[in-house]
């Protein structure tokens, strides 16, 4: 079976934390919470046993998505009582309005103890029919499948970089490359734009091979981009990426008009492109509408540029120009290489006659296709040689040719079925990304702890633990690693293939894990809507969602759609995870209401308006959020409220631009006592250093402080910068230090090199990072 376990996990936990004394429950409420927290630890541990189980029992189906579903019940109820309890509203200084706020907050949690007592029996009273619908359907006779649960081979890590360099590339891009190249001379039709199709069935490493000559070649022309398309593409949003990759500096601040208009970001291009050698490849795309408007951009200027487009679709290549490089798929031997360099390392060879005839049976079903190869290898990693024949037999090829696409869905999904629970909780969470989305690292595994999928481990951290399932992801080969554009040994995201988007999409819609967008008009699932994913919509078409009924919605990820100043969302009060990726604002926008949203553990808004200068301020009834945990901003310009450092859960705060800092921050830090990643915070300088000073003094009383990136200014006098620096020496549990200075400034005469001189590196740093005028200055004079 390929179920989760919903809820369980999380609200096992919150179960026994009930029996803390601080929460003073009724009397014999203790014992009932402790017999209804055991009975859901046998349920928990039964469903667990299920989703090992490859058979599909239709009435085992059915116990568990009651189960999985009564479970998120259970656990709104339990954390609306945690709301009512712990929420604490700051004191009034008036003393008879303080008193009055003491009496009636006395009254409301005596109310919300009555409540849990009575929720408690309902729960109860569900548990025990899940007990008996348990019996009833014999769950626990279910065998388990014997073969024993998959490791990650440790050498699979050290191939991390190295997961999109194919075996047989070199050939493929060789030829690609001549024929890209090809018609070099003076004469004018060699010097015409020259466009190249690469076509192939998806997983044969199209997108790889593309990437792969366009690194080797973008040198030789005046400027060069490469941009996906994908299913169903937003084009202005395709038109804006590559003037963007084509000069993100010169197009950033561009006019929004012309970022609404495609006729106007067409002119934009062709005027841009006009007397510039240019190359540009356009990855994944699958119709020749697209194509016919993509193509407007390209203006033929006689100066030898070249265009590359990647698709599956024969139409859409004869379409781009009879010109095409149809991508073959992996002969035998690399095959087989590749096999066996993702299994052993090294270089692929191995030697072993029966190994070879096992292997040999997967890799015709494979039929020469990378992806599908790739896949089959991490499942055979860690498992027993003697286990390979049995596995080929459980993936359930089919027998006709030529249906390498089949078979290749099926490896993914019984690769998926091999993962363990927590992974494939994790792996679903992804179907809620748009197609070829670059995902942020660090943004992901903060929702995924905020959605109560990570738990603690004596020893690691959460934020540790949430690293260790991205990498088994990688390795496992269920996710593509995107490095960082400045090191290329730093993984900062991911993508994911669209076949295994398909596959994630397809559990979850079966899961009712993530629901999404269909049109305007409503979703595409008729059940109770837990989770909503919101893609490429505008403003006309975002005003519905608030009125959608949406009772136990709690999470939203929105990606690429434009709001007006009222955000929606906002009045789905069990909200615990809130995401607007890549949003656009005409107006600038509001968070009005968002006091409202008292169960919410993240929020992340991340502002796409390059063109103007629209900068929001976070409300005070923030304060509110006591149980907020991570909270991501970025946009043109961001001002924090005073009451942020009431928000003591809060574990990661990344601001990417901070308006001001102003007096009234003074102890805002002190107060978030519980802050383990502060990244992306940026101070400007407001005529006095006195705040900059404060926030230093108050930055090394950070003791838990994990991650810190920080722009600060090129001028600081001598008190700052001791400051800072003593500051700095303070962070013991520092691991990843970023500093930036900002290009306006250019340092000063009166360096003093002697305050850095007593600087002591922190011992667990792993990543430092220092790019400002003045610290370049300091490394000069050091060393």
């Amino acid at each position: 079976m390929q179920l989760v376990t919903g809820a369980l996990g999380s609200l096992i936990p919150k179960l026994w934390g009930l029996l803390k004394e601080e929460y003073k429950l009724q009397k014999g409420m203790k014992e009932q919470i402790e017999s209804l927290a055991l009975d859901l630890e046998s349920a928990h541990a039964a469903l667990r046993k299920v989703a090992e189980v490859p058979l599909e029992d239709e009435q085992v189906k059915i116990w568990a998505r009651i189960v999985r579903e009564a479970s998120y019940d259970m656990e709104d109820a339990i954390d609306t009582f945690l709301v009512r309890v712990d929420v604490r509203e700051p004191a009034s200084p008036d003393r008879l309005k303080r008193l009055m706020e003491k009496i009636g907050g006395l009254f409301s949690k005596t109310k919300a103890r009555h409540q849990i007592a009575d929720m408690i029996k309902v729960i109860k009273k569900q548990v025990d029919d899940l007990a008996e619908r348990r019996r009833r359907y014999n769950i626990d006779d279910v065998v388990s499948r014997s073969a024993p649960p998959s490791t990650v081979d440790p050498r699979l890590s050290a191939m991390y970089i190295e997961v999109k360099e194919l075996i047989g590339i070199d050939k493929s891009r060789g030829e690609l490359i001549s024929l890209i190249s090809s018609d070099k001379g003076d004469d004018e039709s060699n010097r015409k734009v020259k466009m190249v199709s690469v076509l192939g069935v998806g997983g044969l490493g199209k997108t790889t091979l593309a990437k792969a000559s366009y690194d080797m070649l973008k040198g030789d022309f005046d400027c060069a981009a490469f941009v996906p398309v994908g299913r169903n593409p937003d084009l202005k949003k395709v038109l804006k990426d590559i003037l963007l990759d084509l000069d993100k500096r010169r197009f950033m601040n561009i006019n929004i008009k012309i970022f609404d208009d495609e006729r106007l970001l067409i002119n934009e291009l062709v005027e841009f492109l006009q007397n510039k050698r240019y190359f540009i490849v356009i990855d994944d795309i699958w119709d020749t509408q697209s194509w016919e408007t993509i193509k407007l951009s390209f203006i033929e200027n006689s100066l030898g540029s070249r265009v590359v487009i990647t698709t599956r679709k024969m139409e859409v290549a004869m379409a781009v120009s009879e010109v095409y490089y149809k991508l073959q798929k992996l002969s035998y031997d690399n095959s087989k290489m590749l096999l066996y360099t993702r299994i052993f390392g090294g270089q692929g060879k191995y030697v072993d006659n029966q190994l070879d005839e096992v292997s040999d049976k997967f890799l015709k079903k494979c039929d020469g296709v990378p992806l599908a190869i790739i896949t089959m290898a991490s499942l055979l990693v860690g498992k027993p040689r003697e286990q390979w024949s049995d596995m080929y037999c459980s993936v359930g090829f089919g027998d006709k040719d030529n249906m390498h696409v089949e078979n290749t869905m099926r490896i993914m999904a019984f690769s998926y079925n091999d993962l363990p629970l927590h992974l494939r909780t994790c792996l679903l969470y992804l179907s809620a990304f748009p197609e070829d989305y670059v995902i942020d690292k660090d943004s992901l595994i903060w929702r995924w702890i905020a959605e109560g999928f990570i738990h603690k481990k004596e020893g690691k951290g959460l934020f540790e633990i949430g690293e260790g399932y991205f990498n088994d992801l990688i390795n496992r080969s269920m996710i593509q690693p995107v490095e960082s554009e400045s090191d290329e040994f730093t993984v900062e995201g991911c993508r994911v293939h669209d076949m295994v988007l398909d596959l994630t999409r397809s559990k979850s819609c079966d899961e009712n894990f993530f629901t999404m967008i269909d049109n305007s008009e409503g979703t595409t699932s008729q059940s109770t809507v837990r989770r909503l994913a919101y893609h490429n919509r505008a403003a006309k078409d975002t005003h519905w969602v608030n009125h959608m009924y949406m009772p136990h919605l709690r999470s939203v990820i929105s990606c690429w759609c434009e709001f007006d100043k009222q955000v929606p969302f906002l009045s789905f009060k069990l909200l615990r995870v809130l995401a607007l990726e890549n949003f656009q604002s005409t107006e600038g926008f509001h968070l009005e209401h968002i006091g409202n949203l008292l169960h919410l553990r993240y929020l992340g808004i991340k502002q796409i308006n390059y063109w103007t200068y629209l900068s929001f301020v976070l409300p005070e009834e923030i304060r509110a959020l006591k149980f907020l945990q991570t909270l991501e901003l970025s946009g043109n310009a961001i001002e924090l409220p005073a009451r942020i450092g009431l928000l003591t859960q809060l574990v990661c705060l990344r601001v990417e631009i901070l308006l001001s800092l102003e007096a009234r921050f003074e102890g805002m830090l002190r107060k978030l006592t519980s802050l383990t990643s502060l990244e992306e915070l940026w101070i400007e300088l407001n005529g006095t250093c006195n705040s900059t000073r404060q926030f230093f003094r108050e930055l090394g009383c950070m003791k838990e402080l994990r991650v810190l990136r920080i722009r600060i200014p090129d001028e600081m006098d001598e008190n700052v910068n001791r400051d800072f620096v003593e500051s700095l020496g303070s962070l013991h549990n520092i691991q990843h230090l970023e500093v930036y200075g900002y290009e306006d400034f250019y340092g000063y005469e009166d360096f003093d090199v002697t305050t850095w001189e007593a600087f002591n590196l922190p011992p667990h740093l792993r990543h430092l990072n220092l790019e400002s005028n003045w610290l370049s200055r300091l490394a000069r004079e050091l060393y």
